[in-house]
């Protein structure tokens, strides 16, 4: 079978389920099953409307923080401490031993920090000057 390179921005699900579903198949061979599972806190207006919340998921034991947002008229009030001990406390009833997140430092490195987050991991120049930072908690 003769292969080909196909460089694109414009994959579509179809094209990263054709990824995705060997790469599992082949990783539930070396590691138990994952038990991936979406894990969201929905920020909602009086309208019902999202404003912010938490986009993350759980899998391997571990809840992985992907999004954190909280509008700025809610900041310095708790909510974003309330929104990610919802996910904590979700990830704990689900069996997860910790929690993991990428932040940029003028983001969440502070919040993460004063939550109980210890840095792990570094990544420099991303983008450049500035560091993405690694953090993880015990659950």
């Amino acid at each position: 079978m003769a292969l080909t390179l196909d460089l694109t921005d414009t994959a579509d699900a179809d094209d990263r389920k054709a990824i995705v579903e060997p790469l599992a198949a082949f990783n539930r061979t070396k590691a138990p099953d994952a038990h991936y599972r979406p894990l969201n806190v929905l920020l909602r207006d009086e309208d019902g409307d999202v404003m912010g919340g938490l986009w993350g998921r759980t899998d391997w034991g571990w809840l992985g923080i992907e999004l954190l947002y909280v509008p700025e008229t809610s900041r310095g009030q708790g909510m974003g401490a309330d929104i990610v001990e919802t996910a904590e406390q979700e990830a704990r009833a689900r069996g997860c031993h910790g929690a993991w997140v990428n932040t940029f430092a003028w983001q969440g490195l502070g919040f993460y920090q004063s939550l109980g987050y210890v840095l792990f991991g570094e990544l420099p120049d991303f983008p450049m000057g500035y560091p993405r930072h690694f953090l993880q908690k015990k659950l």
